[in-house]
Formats: C-alpha cells, sequence, structure tokens
C-alpha cells in the first residue's frame, strides 16, 4: 500500500448466482479422468460427500486438494476462447497495463480510476474488476476483448473477494476500517461490517467456505469472519511487535493458512479452525504475496525488499529453493500461468514486470509498464470459479 493511503489511515485512527457449474466444468474434464473417476473406490467418493459446504457453494472437488481444479489446461467452458493475457494495474499512473505474455510486450494500456490496486477476476470468471482505491469505483474489463466497461461507484475498493457461493463480492475497504459485503450483481451493498483493526487488506476461505481469514496490515492482526453471518467471530495480534501482515493463502489440505508479512520477513503459519497462536516461517525480506504451483506441490512466496522468490513446500513443510532476481527488484503480487511454466509479479517499486521460470527460476523477463504497478491478474487461468484477490481460483 502506498505510505500516502498508510498515513491517511493511521492519521484517521482508522459473482454473480451460482449457475450449473460443476456440469460445465465436468463436460472440461478429459474422458480418462471422467473414467478414472467412475471407478474411484466408494470409500474415496464418500469422502469427497462429507464436506459441509456453505449452502450455494459448488461441492469440493477433492478435500486432499483444494486446487486439484487449477491443474494446467483445465480452463473452464466459460473462459476459452479468452485471450491470455497479463493485467497490471499502475496506482501511480491510474491505467492497466495490458501484457501479452507470449511477446513479453505491453499490447494496450487502459486508463482507469485513480490508484487501481488490483485487477480481480469476477466469481463467475466474465469479468474482471479493477480496484479503484483511492477513485471509489470498480472499473470492469471484458476479458473476451480486453476492454474497458462500466465504472461501479464502490467506496475505498483496496481488495476485492467473493463468498464461495458466489452470492457476495467482499470489499476490502482499508482506510474505512470495513468489510463491505455486496450483491455479487449490482455491487448494491447488502451489510458493511466495521472492525476494529486497521488496514484489513487480503483473505482466504476455508475448505467449507464457511470462514475467511483477514489480514490486517496497520495494525498486525488477523480477523476469522463467519461467510454466512457476515460478522468477525475471532481476532488475534500477531506476535511480533510491528508485525504487517499482508497475503494469506490456504494450504491445499486446507489445515492451514500461510499470511505473509513484510515486517516479519516471512509467513506466519496459522491453524484457522483452532485459531491458536501462528508460527513464523521465515523466508526474506519484505514477504508479500503468495501463489501455490499447478501441481499444488509448491507455493511462491515474492520477497518484496529483497528482489527474491522464495519456494516453500507444502509436503516437506520448509523452503526448498531461492530465486533471486538479477539486478534486483521489487517483486509484489501476480499469479501462475494457466500452464504452470511462469510466475508473473509486478515489480511494485521498479515500474516493471518479471516473468520467471517456475522449473529454473531463471528471469525470462522484464517488462516496463506504468509506476506503481501492483496487484496484477494472469487471466485466463484453470479453474471452476474465482474467490477474488488477483485470482484465487477453486
Amino acid at each position: 500500500m502506498p505510505t500516502t493511503k498508510a498515513a491517511r489511515l493511521l492519521a484517521a485512527g482508522t459473482a454473480l448466482t451460482a449457475l450449473s457449474l460443476l456440469a460445465a466444468c465436468g463436460s472440461d474434464q478429459p474422458r480418462a479422468d471422467r473414467t478414472a473417476a467412475s471407478r474411484a473406490p466408494a470409500s474415496s467418493q464418500a469422502r469427497k460427500a462429507t464436506v459441509n459446504v456453505l449452502p450455494g457453494m459448488p461441492p469440493v472437488e477433492d478435500p486432499a486438494d483444494l486446487y486439484a481444479a487449477d491443474r494446467p489446461g483445465r480452463l473452464s467452458p466459460v473462459v476459452k476462447g479468452f485471450p491470455s493475457r497479463v493485467y497490471v494495474p499502475n496506482t501511480n499512473s491510474d491505467t492497466v497495463s495490458v501484457i501479452d505474455p507470449a511477446t513479453y510486450k505491453v499490447v494496450d494500456t487502459i486508463p482507469v480510476g485513480r490508484q487501481p490496486q488490483h485487477v480481480v477476476p469476477s466469481w463467475d470468471l466474465k469479468t474482471l474488476w479493477v480496484n479503484n482505491d483511492l477513485g471509489n469505483s470498480l472499473t470492469a474489463i471484458d476479458p473476451r476483448t480486453g476492454k474497458a466497461g462500466r465504472t461501479v461507484d464502490v467506496h475505498d475498493p483496496y481488495n476485492l473477494y467473493f463468498t464461495p457461493d458466489g452470492r457476495y463480492a467482499v470489499v476490502m475497504a482499508s482506510m474505512d476500517r470495513r468489510l463491505v459485503f455486496r450483491d455479487a450483481h449490482t455491487m448494491k451493498v447488502v451489510k458493511a461490517l466495521p472492525v476494529s483493526c486497521y488496514g484489513v487488506n487480503h483473505a482466504d476461505f476455508s475448505v467449507d467456505g464457511r470462514y475467511f481469514i483477514v489480514s490486517c496490515e496497520f495494525s498486525g492482526e488477523v480477523l476469522k469472519v463467519d461467510t454466512a453471518a457476515m460478522k468477525v467471530v475471532a481476532q488475534e495480534k500477531l506476535p511480533l511487535k510491528g508485525a504487517m501482515p499482508q497475503d494469506v493463502k490456504i494450504s491445499p489440505d486446507g489445515k492451514l493458512f500461510y499470511i505473509a508479512d513484510m515486517v516479519a520477513d516471512g509467513v506466519w503459519i496459522l491453524d484457522g479452525d483452532k485459531f491458536t497462536r501462528p508460527r513464523l516461517l521465515a523466508t526474506g525480506k519484505g514477504a508479500h504475496g503468495l501463489y501455490v504451483s499447478r501441481d499444488s506441490r509448491e507455493m511462491y512466496i515474492s520477497n518484496r525488499g529483497e528482489g527474491t522468490v522464495s519456494v516453500f513446500d507444502f509436503t516437506k513443510d520448509r523452503l526448498t529453493k531461492k530465486w533471486r532476481l538479477p539486478g534486483g527488484g521489487s517483486p509484489d503480487m501476480g499469479g501462475v500461468s494457466a500452464d504452470g511454466k511462469v510466475l508473473w509479479l509486478s515489480g511494485r517499486y521498479n515500474s516493471e514486470v518479471y516473468a520467471i521460470d517456475t522449473r529454473t527460476g531463471a528471469q525470462l523477463a522484464r517488462v516496463k509498464v506504468g509506476n506503481g504497478p501492483h496487484g496484477l491478474a494472469v487471466y485466463p487461468q484453470p479453474g471452476r470459479y474465482s474467490l477474488g484477490h488477483t485470482g484465487v481460483f477453486r
């Protein structure tokens, strides 16, 4: 978050209805996979049926791997035919740079509202929402054409998520100190939930979608929010003075939440169900963004303060690699390509975007964009539906 906004905050003290998504995605599943699924042991099928999900939420495809639908090539029929692009919001230029990942070239620059922070795929995958934070608006981009459409008045949209049932958008109103639940169709306010922490910014949902964990950047806290009741049910101060939590991501097995922290220089590991004291995994200076690999085995952690990416192995429960950008940089937010081969990250303080080979960690390209690039979205990506941010798919 830019310093100007942080100062303002501290000074103040402060989707659509579920479509027949599974049927559609099921028709896209390779025949061999469908046959194998039909031969799965009854116990395995019974296990999949035991997750008592939030009403209206699509069934959990595999409780042992929440990212099972994000495999390479598993594009929903909804996004088939969309051109592959990287959409980069430039917070200080009030534009979105559009990159063709095949050529590493900027092919378009879209004027948007003031201080765009993130580009967020809608729950139904049909729209990309640009969060114009200080412009108090959302700009819709049609990912089929890459063109901007309507602008919707939404106050303080620092970040945007969608409830797993597709009913509500959840605006992270950081400066307003609120979580604002809005109708995912119209963006009209359904409930504005005041919070006592400062700087709500990132989140992720539990396996069953019944709660989500939220990071509070400026007071070093995390919240647990009941999705259906739309209320905070637990709140905890992180065990480090000056903690500054950022991105949040759930483990593939749904047992743990990982919370990047720019001041702690690492990732907090939290049991979301028990909401007990988290432990810290040191990764690198200015840990910021978290991205799961297409095979669900690894997580890429951008260390903005030192120009590196740490690689965490979920099975081994430890870091296994660290990639350093040649010449340094400020890797921030981004996403993984549809085929899983490239990690795209914005260079927040360098007016550039990095393309990194996920097999070797080698830098493939640096692409010059506008000033202050932040929450870029790689689109389209595999998955049945979007939970928001720069692309959290299930």
